[in-house]
């Protein structure tokens, strides 16, 4: 099949599956849409990537940026404003839930004042605060589990579709060789195999987690439409995660299904008690015999990868080395920039490199040990909050948990803060909302040619609207 054939039916054969998706919620907004559109973005390449091909590999170029990336994000974080305020969402009660995320990103914005490059550092700070506001605009739906839903399912729907029709029919723009072995690998609609594996691991949660949650559901007719579609999605996913190579997205998600499938269970519906403890005990025990006992290489070895993590163990060594400011760091998105930029390329041997491969250490070196302690205040923070949710919103609570567990072990491999498409998922189900049960939706209608306005209460949080066929 001509490739140009087979990127015509994708877009009709995706535009066939949005409009007859048996999953498809009517009730939800179509501000929904500015969510999918950023995330996008965010889980496959810049605009300027996939208009221009991939951006030089220069310190000058990472600090310059591109002008269609900045103003298609500040298009997108003022409409995400304009909906927020038109839902008159409640700022100041969303700020006294969630202080220990206020408090990081307070310091992430005064870390500017320190950065050797402050205009670009606050240009990023602005940049990554619109991921927050497309995550509130999915929140303060008025069916927020459905959104939730449905910005996932539509992600899911385009991404893997575009990322298995890319590595068939486009392998010029999907696959990517490695500069010292010329191995071959396939990224998709994405940047490297690494993200790939993430998205895979994402989308493949969101499948697994919706099977499982409408699976008591399945002999209605309208549930049962919708898991197949779940588990033929799930499979392109698995398929594509097999492809990727990534054998962190695979752990972790394989990680991920585990909470899922153990939180749904009958041992653990009884004693949801015992879950809670679980899942952070499990990454204590991995902290002891990784950094107490030295088990790394040996854990690294039983799932298929070198002793030293594909030379991450070096690239952590060599930054260490490196000597930045033990306390604050050098700044919010400020280390990759610059001198220091090209002195790590010329003298570490170890390639170009723009990221840690380790988000702990990717925090320390731009935000020191106070970053570092206030983001791992807000993860614990964001724990209690979730644990909290499991009498709420069971379902979104269950997710939120198996993605705090992939987030903490995907992070000591890989460097997926600040933004990334994984820590997307952590934001959209782990950040305290404000009291819904007060909160009111403006809808305009028509009444005999005179405009007037209502307000419907909005819907708890795991509100659902998935009926029984008729």
């Amino acid at each position: 099949m001509p490739p140009t054939l087979a990127l015509f039916l994708w877009m009709l054969l995706l535009l066939l599956l949005l409009l007859a998706d048996p999953a498809k919620e009517p009730s939800t907004s179509q501000a929904l849409w500015v969510p999918v559109i950023w995330i996008f973005i965010v889980a496959s390449q810049l605009p300027s990537q996939w208009f221009f091909g991939s951006v030089r590999m220069s310190a000058q170029a990472f600090e310059e940026g591109n002008p269609l990336d900045r103003t298609i994000f500040t298009v997108l974080i003022l409409m995400a404003i304009g909906i927020l305020r038109s839902r008159s969402f409640k700022w100041g009660s969303l700020f006294s839930r969630n202080s220990a995320l206020m408090a990081f990103l307070f310091f992430t914005l005064v870390s500017v004042v320190w950065s050797d490059f402050p205009l670009v550092a606050l240009k990023r700070w602005f940049r990554d605060l619109g991921s927050y506001l497309v995550i509130l605009v999915v929140l303060s739906d008025p069916r927020p589990l459905a959104a939730v839903r449905t910005v996932l399912r539509r992600l899911g729907y385009s991404l893997i579709s575009l990322s298995i029709m890319l590595n068939k029919y486009y392998p010029q723009i999907s696959k990517h060789y490695d500069r010292w072995t010329g191995v071959g690998d396939y990224a998709g609609a994405t940047t490297s195999k690494n993200m790939l594996g993430l998205l895979c691991l994402v989308i493949g949660l969101f499948f697994f987690w919706d099977t499982v949650t409408r699976w008591p559901e399945r002999k209605q007719r309208r549930t049962k439409r919708i898991i197949v579609v779940d588990l033929a999605f799930l499979a392109m996913t698995l398929w594509l995660l097999y492809t990727a190579h990534s054998t962190t997205s695979t752990v972790c998600t394989a990680l991920g299904c585990l909470v899922i499938a153990g939180a749904n269970s009958k041992l653990f519906q009884r004693h949801p008690a015992l879950l809670k403890a679980l899942i952070p005990a499990s990454f204590c025990l991995y902290l002891i015999l990784d950094l107490g006992l030295g088990m790394n290489g040996s854990m690294a070895q039983a799932v298929g990868k070198d002793p030293t993590l594909t030379d991450r163990t070096k690239i952590w060594a060599f930054l260490l080395s490196m000597h930045t400011n033990p306390l604050i760091g050098t700044g919010y998105q400020s280390f990759w920039l610059g001198s220091r930029l090209e002195w790590f390329w010329q003298n570490s041997g170890l390639g170009h490199l723009n990221e840690a491969h380790n988000g702990y250490l990717e925090v320390y070196l731009e935000l020191g040990l106070i970053g570092v302690s206030l983001f791992l205040g807000f993860l614990l923070a964001a724990y209690r909050t979730l644990c909290r949710k499991l009498t709420t919103a069971p379902s979104l609570a269950v997710l939120g948990l198996a993605t705090w567990m992939c987030l903490v072990f995907y992070n000591m491999s890989e460097a997926a803060f600040e933004g990334g498409l994984l820590y997307t998922l952590f934001l959209m189900t782990g950040i305290a909302l404000p009291e819904r049960g007060k909160n009111r939706v403006r809808s305009t209608v028509t009444l005999g040619g005179t405009k007037s306005t209502k307000y419907l209460p909005t819907l708890p949080l795991e509100a659902t609207s998935v009926r029984t066929a008729r």
